[in-house]
C-alpha cells in the first residue's frame, strides 16, 4: 500500500509541476511581451502549448534526451586507443603526410578563402 500511495503521491506532484510551469509561463509572457513587444496576451492553454512547443524544439522528442550522448560504449574507447597506437608508431615525416592528407580532405574552405585574397577582392 506505501508503494501505491507513492505512486499517486508522484503522479499528483508531476501534474502540479506542469500547471505550475505553465501558469509560470503564461503570467511571464502576459508581464513582459505586451509591454515591451506589443504582443498578445496569452491563455492558460497557450502558454502550456508553448511549453510543448519549446520542449520539441529545443530538446526533441526523444525519451533518452542529452544522456545518450554522454555514454560510451566499449567500442568507442577502443577505436580511439587504437588510432592512438598507430599515431603515436608514426614517423614525424608520415604524422605531417597523414595531417596534409587529412586537411586536403576536409578542409577545402580555406583553399576558397586563400583564393579569393589573391584575387584582390577585399568586400
Amino acid at each position: 500500500m506505501n508503494r501505491v500511495l507513492k505512486f499517486v503521491a508522484c503522479v499528483a506532484l508531476g501534474v502540479l509541476a506542469v500547471f505550475l510551469f505553465g501558469w509560470v509561463t503564461m503570467s511571464l509572457w502576459n508581464w513582459l511581451i505586451p509591454v515591451l513587444f506589443a504582443g498578445p496576451v496569452i491563455t492558460f492553454w497557450q502558454a502550456m502549448g508553448l511549453l510543448l512547443l519549446s520542449k520539441i524544439l529545443f530538446s526533441g522528442l526523444g525519451g533518452g534526451g542529452k544522456r545518450g550522448c554522454h555514454r560510451h560504449s566499449a567500442e568507442t574507447y577502443a577505436w580511439k586507443e587504437k588510432f592512438y597506437n598507430k599515431f603515436s608508431s608514426m614517423s614525424p615525416e608520415e604524422r605531417a603526410a597523414l595531417k596534409q592528407k587529412m586537411k586536403d580532405k576536409w578542409c577545402r574552405w580555406e583553399e576558397g578563402a586563400s583564393a579569393k585574397d589573391s584575387t584582390g577582392s577585399n568586400g
